[in-house]
């Protein structure tokens, strides 16, 4: 009986009783000790808000209320539209990861609610180019950061997929962005003492789709505490998966809303401040913040540093000189 209410099932004492082959009464009194049972697990855990009541609508006993261990019908139903809009798996696997999300909804008017909300997206979802099954690569991938292990792997080359370059690296950290799963490691090669060594004093960007082959070289890789990777920290200051040295960046905003900019640039703040524009200052790396800034027209200045501010006034020259030139 508890198991059928967890489900999200009606407990009715009459059919109940005809189905164990008891009185109504008997029934009653195992309706009542469940209720101890979650009263005693109330008391212990302030999260588990479960109970039993009777619903008159339904004509009989129900489970409301939640536990830690599952997940609410909003988060179930946002985390798919997320899964949705994200466009990070093959159909296949979109399917699946969908199917076992609404599973969790506890009744089952509930799952056919959830399945109603998202089967319009669900139906037109665009799987990505690559058709790629990444979920184990990720897996694997996952294992050797946890393990610190150095990977050798054959990876393609953006232009010319068929075309791949061995690299052995330290993975680091997995990451998502726009519509793809990357790898952020550390290109490595054997130093005069046979050594592995950084070829880079900072991280590469894979995409993780792109790595066709792969496999642990049996070697591990020291990783003090002080200098562990921390990719929240990364994520906070790159634009677009595209890597490079880190920089501080300082920005004029015309406008009255910066929030959109502060979103964007989790290290943003705000230095200066009038009544229609402000004086931005965030660190970043890479190239990535210059794609972000040609998005935002005339309503971002870049103030320095000077090498990114003479990029952009390049960049935006050659794009008005294409637009001088007469169509042919």
């Amino acid at each position: 009986m508890y198991a059928r209410l967890c489900e999200g099932k009606v407990l009715r004492k009459r059919q109940e009783a005809q189905r164990f082959g008891v009185d109504a009464r008997s029934i009653q009194r195992d309706i009542d000790d469940i209720r101890a049972f979650l009263c005693d697990r109330r008391e212990n855990d302030v999260i588990d808000t479960r109970e039993i009541v009777y619903d008159r609508e339904r004509g009989g006993f129900v489970l409301i209320g939640g536990t830690p261990s599952m997940m609410t019908n909003s988060e179930i139903l946002a985390v798919s539209k997320i899964l949705l809009e994200s466009r990070a798996f093959t159909m296949h696997e979109l399917t699946a990861i969908l199917d076992k999300l609404v599973e969790g909804c506890a009744p089952s008017k509930d799952r056919e609610l959830v399945s109603d909300l998202i089967a319009n997206e669900k139906f037109h979802y665009v799987e990505p180019n690559h058709r790629e099954y990444l979920q184990d690569k990720l897996w694997d991938l996952g294992i050797s950061i946890h393990e610190h292990q150095l990977v050798t792997m054959r990876y393609a080359r953006a232009g010319a997929p068929e075309e791949s370059i061995k690299r052995v690296v330290e993975p680091r950290a997995i990451l998502f962005s726009e519509y793809y799963f990357y790898l952020n490691a550390f290109i490595v090669e054997r130093g005069r003492d046979g050594k592995y060594v950084h070829k880079y004093s900072y991280p590469t960007i894979f995409r993780i789709d792109r790595i066709k082959s792969y496999a642990q070289l049996g070697e591990k890789f020291p990783v003090s505490y002080a200098d562990r990777f921390e990719e929240g920290e990364f994520r906070k200051r790159i634009q677009f998966m595209y890597a490079g040295s880190l920089m501080n960046i300082r920005l004029k905003y015309d406008g009255d809303n910066p929030e959109p900019i502060l979103d964007r640039l989790p290290t943003a703040r705000i230095v200066e401040q009038s009544a229609h524009a402000c004086i931005i200052e965030a660190q970043v790396y890479g190239k990535g913040i210059l794609m972000w800034l040609l998005s935002q027209k005339s309503n971002v200045e870049v103030l320095g540093p000077k090498r990114l501010r003479e990029e952009m006034k390049e960049t935006l020259t050659q794009m008005l000189g294409r637009y001088q030139q007469e169509m042919g």
